[in-house]
């Protein structure tokens, strides 16, 4: 089934703004929005962006061209370096460029970068080469367990990666690959609250408090059903994933009584509602949060006390990679530590590479590192289709409740 914004973190759209609003001084952020006020739009969901179409084999960094037979015969390789090129297809801007350039140094292994916007797109790619053409892809949880089911990835020979040990166990053996047996884990999106202090005499611990009259008329969320739903799920002590219609209904129940502390419903940009003060709390994606607490540092990021919602975007080899021992170099080399640490610093998502921890910044801990306490979580899987379609029902109620 096609379902857009699936993951627990941001989608296709949220990337773009991520990647567009990290080539920007933050302070100068925070004054313009705040200065100017906002001019964004209610329950403007993730399907409704423009300009989302798939570029194919299109160059999307600035080492990145077409094929050409010297390509091929590089000869600067390193001593052990399978050669050749690597074929990368995934989101645009997902790495920085001094990796991308510094792993073409070391190997000598030319990067072909490709991108996508949907994981759809890409798993029909694969499916109309037969798993052929790329060496490695890095998409999200759900997409790839279609992508296992079907047969387009190869398993992996971890033998072939010094660094695996640094992977950290919390983002593996997830649902999708649960022996990891064809992944490895690049990123974790992880939503958060996010209030002011000085706007609510509220204390934020977990989802439940949400529900908390005094917050009425002051609640900016995302727009993503299956989260915003799972909220009240959470609350009442029930799986993101359940598939029990009277518990899904019960839940839908508890969103009417949420709808009079909702401010706003959008899924672009609703951290500015808690960066200028319009609403006290936020419940953010990944990358939002990143934005939020850049801008204000001054505000609380709350782990919430009910257990985390996290999705997490993975790499593997498709099974008919032209050349999988540079998919197995380059894997190798983005899960050094020091490596790792620079990716994620770009990237803005938590870490899933537990040796790179030491390596990230202090100012940027906070933001990228999961504590211990906190490591719990559960991901959005699919479900059947009568409860999915239950859950948008009770989805379009909420929002019309929220008008």
């Amino acid at each position: 089934m096609t379902m857009e914004c699936f993951p627990l973190y941001e989608c296709a759209p949220q990337r773009a703004e991520r990647k567009r609003m990290k080539r920007q001084d933050w302070k100068k952020f925070a004054a313009v929005t705040m200065a100017l006020g906002m001019a964004v739009t209610a329950f403007a969901g993730c399907g409704q962006e423009e300009g989302q179409k798939e570029s194919d084999n299109s160059v999307s960094q600035e080492n990145s061209g077409e094929k050409t037979e010297e390509d091929a015969g590089n000869g600067e390789e390193g001593q052990d370096s399978p050669g050749g090129e690597l074929n990368l297809y995934t989101w645009d801007g997902m790495f920085p460029q001094e990796i991308l350039t510094g792993f073409e140094e070391e190997t000598g292994i030319r990067i072909h970068y490709s991108n996508f916007s949907y994981d759809e797109d890409m798993l029909a790619k694969l499916e109309e080469t037969q798993g052929g053409d790329y060496d490695l892809v890095f998409a999200d949880d759900y997409i790839i367990e279609l992508v296992i089911a079907e047969g387009l990835a190869q398993k992996l020979d971890t033998s072939k990666m010094e660094n695996y040990g640094n992977l950290n166990p919390v983002f593996m053996s997830q649902f999708y690959d649960p022996e990891n047996a064809y992944t490895i884990p690049h990123g974790a999106g992880i939503p958060l609250l996010v209030y002011d202090p000085a706007l609510t005499d509220v204390e934020i611990r977990g989802y439940g408090d949400l529900w908390n009259p005094a917050l009425e008329d002051n609640i900016a969320l995302t727009a993503n059903y299956r989260v915003i739903n799972g909220i009240a799920l959470k609350t009442m002590g029930e799986s993101y994933n359940t598939q029990d219609l009277d518990v899904i209904r019960a839940a839908g129940d508890k969103m009417q009584e949420l709808a009079p502390n909702v401010r706003v419903i959008n899924d672009s940009n609703t951290q500015d509602f808690v960066i200028s003060g319009e609403a006290a709390v936020g419940f953010l994606y990944t990358s939002q949060v990143y934005l939020a607490m850049t801008a204000r540092p001054d505000l609380k990021i709350v782990y919430p006390e009910e257990g985390l919602g996290f999705g997490i975007i993975a790499g593997f080899i498709p099974s008919q990679a032209p050349n999988a021992e540079a998919a197995y170099a380059f894997l190798d080399y983005i899960n050094r530590p020091e490596n790792a640490a620079a990716c994620f610093e770009f990237l803005g998502y938590y870490c899933s590479n537990k040796a790179a921890e030491a390596y990230i910044s202090e100012d940027m801990k906070e933001l990228l590192v999961l504590p211990e306490d906190a490591a719990a979580g559960e991901i959005i899987q699919n479900i059947s289709q009568e409860a999915e379609d239950l859950h948008a029902a009770i989805w379009d109620e909420f929002r019309s409740a929220c008008d």
